[in-house]
Parts: structure tokens; sequence; C-alpha cells
């Protein structure tokens, strides 16, 4: 497991009692009102932004110590990015806080009302999870992105970050706890931050207590929990994306596109990792797009035919193992394509099934790529960066998922909710129906507004 987690002085077993607590706090949670969460959620980011100069010191000191790993190689400096919160992110995190809090309420929302039969009607209602363990690397806004959702979906949330942001995550749940102090229908409990990394091999047993489980980071990391948990993973996978540039793409779109792609947030999972372009405009898009690309510091690793159309370009040769990389960096790797379906047929076998683009004019090609593309978001003539919670209009996101059961894409609230059926008879048994003495009648009510 990659985890540069440090050791912890908690005994191992404080983890199975944090979690049960955890599990009990989750049940008075999915009983309270959203009025409630709400109300909470707001006091939440008004604290954090009270506190801001507190937890941006704590951000310096993290920043301090990793600044030493980034100039011996041991940190790279995309992690570093990531772990660096700027002047205006403690505003940042308050707002998408806010952004949740005004979120309509997830819970009790009806999904089907059935009449089995006359005074048997059968409901099928949205409910939490009920505990959420995330495991994540470096980024300290995961903290209010995470435990917003959570509280606002009625689950208790377990949190693990990398030791890099140890004190950065400290000062942010600390501003959490303080503030649910003033809310007593709120359990402390409702949030915990694990500290080690045998904290995290112990979370990885306690599938009786946690409901889900969702790491973020490597590959790799991935694989490990999967592997080695008997709780349900859902993985914040790699982002291998792609931008393909068709013969039929506005020159001027397709080099916005790709920068905005590349340049915007390069360690972001919904980079861009590799430039496709159609042989037929490649001449005359490459050298305009590489030539801003270099402006920017992007190193570019070209395909034989790239080379040979840029010899004077100064490009890395691109390698089989640069077509599979996320870089999450200032690194692209382009190549030329002789067609729509040699295109297709790159993603299919290099892409992770995160995000997809194609830049075209040609409406036919757009929604050809749309519809054979698999992947959890397929874009036409737009950046690949839009591919966030947030921007989805979701408040926030959990992680995104490149899988495709219980949650695809980024994962908000409602990937953090699962349903129940409620049944309301009035005496009636099964041993009625399977005689023959009363029948079942299955028509569907109309949900309740």
């Amino acid at each position: 497991m990659s985890d540069n987690s440090s050791t912890s002085t908690r005994p191992v077993t404080d983890v199975a009692s944090m979690a049960h607590s955890a599990r009990e706090a989750s049940r008075k949670l999915a009983l309270l009102s959203d009025q409630t969460r709400k109300a909470t959620l707001l006091a939440i980011a008004e604290a954090l932004e009270g506190n801001a100069e507190r937890i941006l010191a704590a951000n310096a000191k993290d920043c301090a110590a990793a600044e030493k790993l980034l100039s011996t190689g041991e940190m790279t400096q995309a992690l570093f990015s990531r772990l660096r919160i700027k002047g205006s992110g403690i505003g940042e995190m308050a707002a998408r806080v806010r952004e949740v809090a005004n979120l309509p309420d997830p819970l009790g929302k009806s999904f089907a009302v059935t009449e089995l039969d006359q005074g048997l009607i059968l409901h099928k209602e949205s409910c939490p999870l009920g505990v959420i363990a995330v495991v994540f690397e470096s980024r300290p806004d995961v903290v209010p992105q995470v435990a917003s959702l959570a509280l606002k979906s009625g689950n208790a949330v377990l949190l693990k970050g990398g030791a890099e942001a140890a004190n950065s995550n400290e000062s942010t749940v600390g501003v959490w706890r303080e503030t649910l102090r003033r809310f007593p229908a709120i359990p402390q409990e409702s949030i915990e931050l694990l500290q080690s990394r045998s904290d995290v091999m112990e979370l990885l047993r306690l599938h009786n207590e946690v409901d889900l489980l969702i790491p973020r980071g490597s590959k790799e990391f991935v694989a490990f929990m999967e592997k080695n948990s008997r709780i349900p993973v859902l993985g914040h996978g790699e982002g291998i994306c792609h931008v393909f540039v068709d013969r039929a793409a506005d020159l001027n779109k397709a080099t916005s596109i790709t920068l905005d792609s590349k340049i915007q947030y390069p360690a972001a999972c919904n980079s861009v990792e590799t430039l496709l372009v159609h042989k037929d405009l490649a001449a005359a898009f490459l050298p305009r797009v590489i030539a801003e690309l270099k402006k920017a510091n992007v190193e570019v690793r070209g395909c034989p035919r790239v080379l040979a159309l840029l010899p004077e370009a100064e490009l890395v040769p691109a390698s089989e193992k640069d077509w599979s990389t996320e870089y999450s960096d200032l690194i692209l790797s382009v190549k030329i394509v002789d067609s729509l379906e040699q295109g297709l047929e790159h993603i299919h076998r290099y892409g992770s099934k995160h995000t997809e683009c194609i830049v075209t004019e040609d409406p036919g090609v757009a929604d050809r790529f749309l519809q054979e593309v698999d992947a959890a978001g397929v874009f036409h003539n737009a950046s690949t960066r839009f591919a966030d919670g947030y921007r989805y209009g979701l408040g926030a996101e959990v992680g995104i998922s490149n899988g495709k059961l219980h949650a695809r894409g980024p994962m908000g609230i409602e990937g953090l909710t699962t349903y129940k059926y409620k049944l309301r008879g009035d005496g009636h048994i099964v041993a009625e129906y399977t005689s023959g003495v009363r029948h079942f009648k299955h028509n569907s009510l109309a949900l309740e507004e």
C-alpha cells in the first residue's frame, strides 16, 4: 500500500471502537430533519471562515515539511500542489459546504409506491448508507467536501488523510467538531480522523461497522484496498483522460480545450494525459497547440509521426508506457491517428473510463463518440476539467468512480444514499395469497409530492 502515514501512538484497537461509535452516531443522523442538517452545515461554513488563519497556519506547517520532501524527490510536484491551500482556499471550502447545505434533502425521497393489494402498500424510499470511510492522499480540501456530503445525507464518516497533510486535516476536523457542540442532536462521533497506516489496516476488517470504503489515490492504492478489504470498495480510480481532435474540429476550440484540459490544474485526475489528433488536421493544428503548450512549460511526448511533423520542436519520443500513464503533471503525450475508429480503439485500450473528450463540428461524429466511448464522462467540445462534482451541481464530491456499479463519475449525495422498502399492511399474511383466498393487484400509485 502506497501510504506515507506515520506511526500513531494510539492503540490499533481504538479504530474498532471509533467505527462502532460512528455506527451509533449514524443511527441518530438518519433521524435528523433536513433543517437541522442544513443549519449545522451553514454554521460549519461560517466557522471555517472564522478559523481561516488557524487552518492556513496548520497547512503552512505541512507545506514546510513537504518542501523538504519535494527537494529530495520523495514527493512529486503534483502531490505538493494538492497539499497547498491557496489564499482563497478557505473561502472556497466554505462556499462548497454552503452549496451542499442548500441542496435538496436526499433522504426520504419516494421512488415508487405500489399497491400490492387493498390495504397493502409498498413504498421505496431513499435512506443513508450509514458509515462511510474515505482514505485519501494530500488534499486537505477533501475533508470539508466529504464531511459536508456525509452530514447532508445522514451518514457518519471516518477520514484518513496522508501524513503530509496531518496538521491541515486535524485543524479542519477540529473546527468541524467544535461547531458540532452547538448542535446537541449531532454526535461528535459522526466525524472521526484516523491517524496511521495501522489504523487503515484495522479499518479494512471492520465490515460490520463500515458500509462503504472510498480510497482516493493511485491505481495501485485502490487495488490494494479492493484486495484487502471486506468492506465494499468504491475506488476513486486513476484518470487517463484523452482529448481527440477530429478532422472537422474548430482550431480555436481545439486549442483552448486542450490547453485548459492540461494546464488549468494538471494535478487533477480529470486533467488530459493524451492528445489524439486526426491526421487530416495534424499539420494545421499541432504546430499551433504545441507552441502554446511549450509556452506553459508542458513537456510534450510525441509518437513517431508527431516527431517527424515537428522535427525542430525538441519533443520527447513517447514510449508505450506513456499511453497508459497518469502524469498528474505538466506532461502530455500526443499521437496522430488515421481515423475516428483508430482514435476510439486507442481510448478503449488505454483509457481508464474516467473522462474522454472529442473536439469536432461534425454532429454525426460527435454523437458516435458520445455513444461508443465507455467512460463515466464523455464530452463534446468541452474541457475534461468539467468532470467535477461541484461543476456538475452536486455541491461537492466524495470522489470520482470509474466503475459502473452503485455510483459512476463524480459521486455526490446520491452516491451516499441507498433505499429501503417500507410495507404498510393491515394484518395481511402470505398464506392467503398462496391458497388463492386473496390475489395481488400490483398497481403503481402516484408518488406523493
